[in-house]
Order: structure tokens, then sequence, then C-alpha cells
């Protein structure tokens, strides 16, 4: 039984108002895809069957480096996160994931977690362990690293909070673990390369010898912050040296904005899937570093090309291919659902661009070293607005057909803002 937090009438009624302008787009779209061969309706198919997660912890605002700025009626535990991804899952109908963190989610019954988010249409993705920050009560501090600390206590505290979270991630559904640690150094010396990352491989391989048989352990590389000298897993190479020490259950994960200025991302998603090591994919946006701006904000046809990557490598599995999807963004001059919102159709219409490319003609054209043409393979379905076909996939599912619309129509903002307590200032990113 669900307990979905938005009216279905008031979902209906702004559809009415959208429906034959989105038919009527529709079908014009349809009659021109079908003059080269592609069924609009196959697409929509596909599309419909499309996901990606979103995390818990950005259903409220980030923050600048130097301080957040709350917004009124974000929430303020996990209960209340889960109502508002249940919002936005409920209007695009592509998010219904969470992605918890610990200890940021705790809670003393995941059993009744598990069954609250099923009420609200949600089920629970990779779970994220924290030892990038200290906690109250918490015998060793981070200060010095956790998985790859001098400090053997440390890493051995490191070690057993992430086998807590395959436990809390057991009992809610999910069967991979993330792992991003903020280990480094901001001096040159501070610490010996090799065995920092020796260390952090000892510990590593603690964790990731009490996954379950079906789960994965996802590491998470992160050029720099906090960490602006060196960092212990800074890079696609490094995640894919752990990932292939520890064995087949770790896989890497690719966030857009964990890289250095310029790098070929689509080319990394293609190198780790080559070698069976692409396990998941993190979207967001940068400008300048790692800003985790809205997805498609700033670079979208980026993005297009990386599910161009995406769809080839899932039309070519090899040893499998099962990447876990996931937004990871911080909100901080926006409504957190806004914006999760409009990544969220961002992403979507560039997984149904990389669709409409096609292959045959895109790998004669590599093949025979035409490189305008090549080029235009991509560029083509780049430039195809396919809008309408994400729209009506959703409204097919029972979303709505102008989300942004109907979430501003809903007034849930400003209701939550009278019924939730409100969120102090504070520091940081998170």
């Amino acid at each position: 039984m669900t307990d979905l937090p938005l009216s279905a009438d008031l979902i209906a009624e702004a559809n009415a108002r959208e429906l034959a302008a989105l038919e009527d787009d529709y079908a014009s779209l349809g009659r021109k895809l079908s003059r080269t061969g592609i069924d609009i309706d196959a697409i929509k198919i596909r599309v419909a069957d499309f996901s990606v997660a979103v995390p818990s912890w950005g259903a409220g605002r980030g923050g600048t480096r130097f301080a957040k700025f709350p917004i009124a009626g974000e929430p303020t535990n996990i209960h209340e996160k889960l109502e508002d991804c249940a919002v936005i899952n409920q209007l695009s109908c592509v998010t219904p994931r969470v992605s918890p963190h610990f200890p940021w989610d705790k809670v003393s019954d995941y059993k009744a977690l598990r069954e609250e988010a099923a009420s609200l249409g949600l089920g629970f993705d990779a779970v994220n362990s924290n030892t990038f920050q200290d906690q109250p009560g918490q015998a060793q501090t981070y200060a010095t690293g956790s998985l790859s600390s001098t400090v053997e206590a440390t890493r051995q505290q490191a070690v057993e909070h992430n086998i807590e979270c395959i436990e809390i991630g057991r009992q809610l559904g999910s069967t991979d673990l993330t792992v991003w640690v903020g280990d480094g150094t901001n001096f040159p010396g501070q610490q010996d390369f090799a065995r920092s990352l020796d260390r952090y491989l000892e510990a590593a391989s603690q964790v990731y010898a009490a996954l379950p048989d079906d789960w994965r352990i996802l590491l998470e590389h992160k050029m720099f912050e906090p960490a602006f000298y060196s960092t212990v897993i800074s890079d696609w190479g490094s995640s894919i040296l752990a990932a292939q020490e520890l064995g087949p259950k770790a896989k890497c994960l690719v966030d857009l904005g964990h890289h250095a200025p310029n790098v070929n991302i689509e080319q990394i998603v293609a190198r780790l899937h080559r070698f069976g090591k692409l396990g998941g994919f993190h979207f967001n946006d940068s400008k300048y570093g790692d800003d985790d701006l809205d997805s498609g904000s700033i670079n979208p046809h980026q993005l297009f090309l990386v599910f161009n990557e995406l769809v080839e490598a899932e039309l070519n599995p090899r040893d499998g291919f099962n990447p876990s999807y996931m937004i990871d963004q911080s909100h901080n001059v926006t409504d957190p659902i806004e914006s999760m919102l409009s990544s969220a159709e961002a992403i979507t219409q560039c997984y149904a661009k990389a669709l409409l490319v096609d292959r045959e003609a895109l790998h004669a054209a590599q093949t025979s070293n035409d490189t305008m043409m090549a080029f235009q393979a991509l560029r083509r379905p780049y430039n195809t607005d396919v809008g309408p076909i994400v729209a009506m996939a959703r409204y097919e599912a029972g979303g709505a057909i102008d989300v942004l619309g109907a979430y501003r129509t809903s007034q849930w903002r400003p209701r939550k803002a009278q019924e939730r307590k409100a969120v102090g200032l504070g520091a940081g990113i998170v």
C-alpha cells in the first residue's frame, strides 16, 4: 500500500492543461524520427525503463565552503527526506530509489524505515559510509585520515563503520556500498604516498571481505578536497588499481565533478567498462572544480557524450553492465526538489538522445575514418528535442508532464515550511 505525498487529482489537473500540446509535439517528433527509421514508441519504452537514484542528503540545502543558507521547509531527518524524495519520484517517475548516508540517516529500526519508504513508492539504492567527519562520541578522530590513517585504531574504526553500513544496507534491501574517503595531505612530505595507499588497501580489504555474495563495493575517487596536495584515491587510475587489487566485487564509481580540468570523462567511462570495473555513476555538473552543480546546467553536451558511452557499453556488456546511477549535487541557492526534478529531466533527455544515435552509421564512419560523418552521427541526435518522448513516458507512468509547474502548484515547500522545524545556520558543504 502506498501513501504518496501529492494528490493524484492535482497531477491529473495539471496534465489536463498540457496534454493536447504534448500529444501534438509527440506526433510531430514521431513523424520526423520515422523518416530516419526510428520508432518513437520503441524509444519511449526504453526511456520508461530508465531510472536514477536520488541522494537522501540532496533533499536539503548544501552550502558554500564557508556557510550554509537553509531554505524554509527543508527536511531535518531521514523521514522528511523520504517524503521529499517521494515528491520527486511521483512527479518525475524516474527516481524510485534513495541512496542513504550513515550516520546522517541512522534510525533504530531499519525494517520499519524500509516499509516507510515502500509506502511512499520508494526503495533504497547504494548505502554510503561517512569516515570524513567526526561524530559525537566517536572514539578516534579522522583528522589523520580514515582507511589510510597512520593510527591503527582509527583505521579499524573506519572498517567497522563500513561493515555496519553493509548490515544496515542488507536490512534496507541495498546491494551496494559506496566508499569515499577524504584521506590525503596538504603538505609535501606529510605522508608517504606508497605506505598510505598500502594502509588503505589493507583496511578496504577487510570491508571487502564482509560483503555478501551479491554485493559490490563502489570506490569513489576525488581529485582534491579536503586534501589539497594529495589524495589517496585521487583519480580513476588509482580507483581501478585499488578495485583490481580488492577483487571482482570492487568496482569504480565515476562522479562528473571529481576530475582534473579538461579530462575526457566519457573516455574514462569507456575504459572502466572495458576492464569490467564500471560500477556506478554520480551525475552533477561543474565549471571550475568539484562544484556539484545541477546535472546538465553547465555542460549538457558532455552529459550526452557520457551517455553515448553508457549506451554503447549497455549494447556491448562484455563481463556485464549494471551501473548504479545516482544524482549527487549540492543545492546551495535553489529549492533542492526543483533542482533534482530539473536534473532528472536533463539526465533522462541525454539518455534518450543517446538512444537515437545511429550506431551502424557511427561505427561505419569510425571504421572508414570519416571524421565528419562520425561527428554528425552524434550531433544529429544531440540537436534533437527529445522532451516530448521523456514527457510522454512520464505522463503514461502517472507523473507530471510539466514537473516544475505541478510542483509549484502543489505548494509543497510553503506547506512544509509551516510544518517542519527550521534548520539552523551551518558551515560546510553537506
